[in-house]
């Protein structure tokens, strides 16, 4: 029995921190996408101007820079700002080996299908996320703010720090920065993620609230239970008598006793119902009502004080008892006679 409730438990315990499938799809195919993160790529900075009507593009590859790098180096070198190469950008040596540590990650955690590890993985990638964006807007300041003041073209006052998401205008130039197939794929990531995280919430509080549900109704059935004073029916040749152990043969001669906290005492005899009030009196003093069964009819139990009783030396009582209960005058009467016995009440006694 122990051991059954034990692993009912674990298992209950396990099905608790274990992710939806959805959840795990989610983290699977995250893990997955994030590896073509690196054959694309993930920003891009769009020049228009008037004397370059087909524009100018940067695009910023998980370890490395592209696109219109030369020409673009060539402006910067009028107006002060330094050139872009890609030995000055430690990012590019670390970044590839983020990507595929969050998509390991990501991979390990739908397989370990474990509720904290989905938030751990979740948590450290949002981290990422917002550490990468600081940076990014780091080195756009730096290379938009420390211009050569020998320059050949010098505007007092002015910075070319790119927008970091949106456009701006520089002098003639439009800058538009966007995320390009990379960055939408970490967007993408982190949706799918915030997704999966607001179904596990909604999961928690679906079961939570079950529990409570449950933890009320059962507060009520015990509580009920517990202020039940309704006695049960004999079960004739199932039930044993609480005084003398020996099983309810005859439901004529039966009685109950109902404590005010819902304990059921059943007897063969009214005498066992006796002898055992007065030997235990932490039930007398708890006691909420005591039950007959009615001699005549179907038996049925009736309140002590509503009963009619008989007491007579003929009345073959199970443990010589000689008293039997009757709901009605009448059964009682005819009853006295058959038996010679004496007509009494329950307060008498």
């Amino acid at each position: 029995m122990s051991r059954t409730f034990y692993l009912t438990k674990k298992m209950n315990e396990v099905k608790k921190n274990s992710l939806l499938i959805t959840t795990r799809i989610i983290l699977a195919v995250c893990g997955l996408s994030l590896l073509a993160v690196l054959y694309t790529p993930i920003w891009r900075i769009d020049l228009d101007a008037p004397q370059y009507p087909e524009g100018l593009a940067l695009q910023i590859h998980a370890n490395d820079i592209k696109g219109d790098v030369d020409i673009i180096n060539g402006l910067n070198h009028y107006i002060g700002m330094k050139t872009l190469h890609k030995a000055d950008f430690p990012e590019f040596t670390i970044l590839p080996y983020c990507i595929v540590f969050f998509s390991v990650l990501f991979l390990a955690a739908a397989i370990a299908n474990k509720k904290k590890f989905f938030y751990t993985a979740m948590g450290l990638f949002v981290a990422f996320g917002v550490i990468a964006m600081i940076d990014f807007w780091k080195w756009e300041y730096n290379y938009g703010h420390n211009l050569d003041p020998h320059a050949a073209i010098v505007v007092p006052g002015m910075a070319y720090q790119p927008p970091l998401i949106g456009f701006k205008q520089l002098l003639n130039f439009g800058a538009y920065s966007i995320p390009d197939i990379g960055g939408w794929i970490f967007l993408g990531c982190g949706g799918l993620l915030v997704v999966g995280f607001v179904m596990e919430w909604r999961k928690k509080i679906s079961a939570n609230t079950a529990n409570s549900a449950a933890a009320i109704l059962m507060i009520a059935l015990v509580t009920f239970s517990s202020c039940n004073t309704e006695p049960e029916p004999l079960k004739v040749g199932k039930d044993n008598c609480a005084a003398c152990k020996m099983t309810i043969a005859d439901a004529r001669f039966g009685a109950e006793l109902v404590t005010k906290t819902g304990k059921i005492f059943k007897f063969d005899d009214i005498a066992c119902l006796k002898a055992y009030m007065q030997t235990l009196e932490t039930v007398t003093a708890e006691e909420a009502m005591i039950y007959f069964a009615d001699y005549s009819g179907t038996h049925a139990l009736i309140p002590a004080t509503a009963a009619k009783l008989l007491k007579g030396s003929e009345i073959q009582c199970p443990m010589q008892g000689d008293l039997v209960a009757f709901g009605n005058t009448d059964s009682l009467t005819n009853a006295a006679k058959v038996h010679h016995g004496t007509t009494t009440t329950w307060a008498a006694h």
